[in-house]
């Protein structure tokens, strides 16, 4: 089956019971057994609920990989992989990445694990700041909120060789413009709450492997800490998978009309999208994704014209997150990435990030025009 049907039949069949074509919400903590130990698969739902199975069946044949594994939140997902590793385990983590996985690795779990920064653009200096005891490679493509590109093949290359994993937030491009695995990655992270769940309306995570231990080893370490989806959440994302390819198709649509609109503005000093031609990383994304993704960031002349520019806007709302059919617009140095400011990796604060919605792109376009003057 090709993705789009895969996103609304594997793991969706039928209620067996009463023949809903919808899966069930099925909101329930525990599970009659007839008898000790005979429990169909479910006893708590702590552990596994039908509903959340649906989720990361689906989701595992999107990212195409054998297991799946939904989470409360990205961030959940995110310390359930890292957790994976043993005390004093090195990590080489993207030098652009979301400013909540910065603060998890520095403020967090600084204590236990060593890790250090890289620029994961250059396969080159992935390799050369690799240590012996460098047990993970950690990749955002495209990058929050730069929107670097890194060649997943060649730093997969890189990390097998070390005997590392190769972690990849695959949030931005989503499996339906890029599937890590194919590329080398081991592990797939999500934050549901962003395109997969597309409605703003749901906060979530995942990780994706093909890797039958690794997948054993995080439903332990998921079961341990109680890091779970509720089942009405996982619907909701279950849901929302069933429009993925539709919504991204309009978002890359709509995000290209917008980079060129910006970059061709005279307020805007830079561009950052890897659709434009001037993308460093253009290339790369082309051979590496079947599309460029709905999230733009741009550069104007100052902190005070940035903050200027993002409460203009009407269609575009101010606020943080992403990925939703609406438009969103940020100021990062102050929201998403505020909790970095101290850091040598704090982001401009004259950076503007936005997701660009499914609206008419006339209307967003119009919208932004107003807003820079």
């Amino acid at each position: 089956m090709r993705f789009e049907t895969r996103a609304i039949h594997v793991g969706q069949d039928p209620d067996p019971t009463t023949g809903a074509a919808v899966v069930p919400i099925y909101q329930t903590s525990t599970y009659v057994q007839e008898e000790v130990g005979a429990h169909k698969g479910y006893e708590y739902s702590r552990t596994a609920n039908p509903t959340r199975t649906a989720l990361e069946l689906a989701l595992a044949s999107l990212e195409e990989a054998t297991h799946c594994l939904a989470f409360a939140s990205g961030m959940a997902a995110e310390d359930a992989v890292v957790r994976t590793l043993a005390p004093g385990d090195h990590v080489l983590l993207g030098d652009d990445v979301y400013g909540g996985t910065r603060r998890l690795f520095e403020k967090v779990l600084a204590g236990v694990y060593r890790f250090t920064s890289v620029d994961i653009g250059s396969v080159d200096a992935v390799a050369s700041a690799v240590r012996p005891e460098t047990r993970m490679i950690w990749v955002e493509t495209p990058t929050n909120p730069y929107l670097r590109i890194a060649d997943l093949a060649g730093i997969a290359g890189v990390a097998h060789a070390a005997g590392a994993l190769l972690v990849v937030d695959n949030t931005f491009a989503t499996p339906y413009l890029q599937r890590p695995l194919s590329l080398g990655a081991d592990v797939v992270v999500h934050s549901t709450t962003k395109y997969l769940g597309g409605h703003s309306d749901v906060v979530g995570g995942a990780l994706c492997t093909s890797d039958d231990h690794l997948a054993e080893r995080l439903a332990f370490l998921r079961n341990a800490t109680g890091g779970v989806p509720g089942p009405f959440d996982s619907w909701l994302v279950l849901r929302g998978l069933k429009t993925l390819a539709l919504r991204m198709e309009r978002h890359c649509a709509n995000a290209a009309v917008v980079a060129d609109f910006l970059a061709r503005h005279p307020t805007v000093s830079t561009v950052w999208y890897p659709g434009l031609p001037s993308h460093p990383g253009h290339d790369l994304a082309a051979r590496q994704m079947d599309g460029f993704g709905g999230m733009v960031s741009f550069e104007v002349a100052s902190c005070e014209e940035a903050l200027r520019v993002v409460k203009g806007t009407k269609l575009f709302f101010l606020g943080e997150s992403l990925g939703g059919v609406e438009s969103l617009i940020e100021h990062p140095a102050a929201m998403t990435h505020a909790s970095i400011a101290d850091s040598p990796f704090a982001v401009s604060d004259s950076l503007i990030r936005v997701s660009v919605g499914i609206e008419a792109v006339e209307d967003l376009i119009e919208d932004l025009a107003a807003a820079l003057g």
